[in-house]
């Protein structure tokens, strides 16, 4: 008689496990069990035990790097994510050839074993790291690094970017807005939205903040940005934002420009030299300060109107003291909208 493989033995069994659990997740979606936005993930997501240190190891001998996506169903930015990204041949192929991608449940109960190696559970792992947004994607290295994060959704050109930026481990090189801004760009607008509403140069953000003492508000942008474009010909022309950025001082800065600022601390530098100490990745990014000139909140990837108005009221009336997830106030609001009859198109 044959000796049996313990190991395959036990990939069987996990197979069928997963299989029981996506026809679950399936017989869910079919009987309206899973809320509208839900799009099942590719048949190639790597189905893990969710200890990551034993992940990392596994991606780094196969010769590849390891991302998490905490996901939420609903979400139509991971909806987006699913379907316009991983819908391209070219992405998936490269996604596959480097990488080993794991979906994580930002509200999900699953155990985790975590980048320390500490037991824990998704949604708790989730908040550990501060997600904000779905999707969020944490690309690590093989010590279990971050080496990028995107905060939110990336359109396909960016995100393969992304993909040949983290594949080529470019991070010991430059930084991904550096890396970024040399390829080439789509048609654009080649000009900054400054309204004459915003700050003016020279830009003193300091003595701004003392002056006014209202919350700060700055939009890190680049003149050849289409997402920029939309976001002041399309979402700032609403009246939901139009209403919600009023209790702002709005600056609008080049992120790669070689003009002088002072910055909300007072330190005289360059703006492009700003955005690199904040990490900025991504145009536009509306990075918000409070009356006292600390940072409190961001969001730096492709939003629309009510989660880009959401941002504004989040801030302006102070809810980010006291709910410290953002996700949970954007549904807060949504049912309350809900129930004055208001019906929320999260894509508007």
């Amino acid at each position: 008689m044959k000796k049996v493989n313990l190991l395959s033995s036990f990939a069987i069994i996990y197979w069928l496990c997963a299989s029981a659990f996506a026809a679950t997740e399936q017989q869910k979606l079919e009987q309206g069990m899973i809320n509208p936005g839900f799009v099942e993930k590719p048949a190639w997501f790597k189905l893990s035990f969710l200890e990551l240190p034993d992940d990392i190891a596994e991606a780094t001998n196969a010769g590849k790097r390891l991302i998490l996506y905490f996901y939420q169903d609903g979400c139509p930015y991971c909806k987006k994510l699913l379907e316009d990204n991983f819908g391209k041949k070219e992405i998936v192929d490269k996604t596959r050839q480097n990488f080993d991608l794991i979906a994580i449940n930002m509200w999900g109960d699953k155990e985790v074993v975590d980048l320390q190696g500490n037991d824990t559970i998704e949604k708790d792992f989730a908040a550990s790291l501060k997600v904000m947004y779905t999707p969020t994607m944490l690309f690590l290295d093989e010590k279990g690094k971050v080496v990028l994060r995107i905060n939110g959704y990336y359109y396909p050109q960016k995100f393969n970017a992304v993909l040949d930026y983290v594949s080529a481990a470019m991070e010991t090189k430059m930084t991904f807005a550096n890396f970024y801004k040399s390829r080439k760009s789509t048609a654009t607008s080649g000009k900054l939205h400054i309204d004459p509403t915003y700050l003016q140069p020279p830009y003193n953000l300091k003595q701004q903040l003392a002056t006014t003492k209202r919350p700060l508000l700055v939009m890190f942008e680049e003149p050849n940005c289409k997402l920029c474009d939309e976001l002041h010909l399309d979402v700032l022309q609403k009246a939901e934002t139009r209403e919600a950025i009023k209790p702002f001082d709005v600056v609008l800065l080049n992120q790669h420009s070689k003009g002088f600022l002072v910055t909300p601390e007072g330190k005289t530098m360059k703006i492009a030299q700003w955005a690199d100490r904040l990490n900025i990745l991504h145009s536009p990014s509306l990075v918000f300060f409070d009356a006292s000139g600390k940072e409190v909140f961001r969001t730096e990837a492709f939003l629309r109107t009510f989660h880009i108005a959401g941002a504004m009221n989040y801030v302006s009336s102070g809810k980010y003291k006291t709910q410290p997830s953002f996700q949970r106030y954007l549904q807060d609001v949504n049912k309350e909208m809900s129930s004055k009859g208001i019906k929320v198109d999260l894509m508007r």
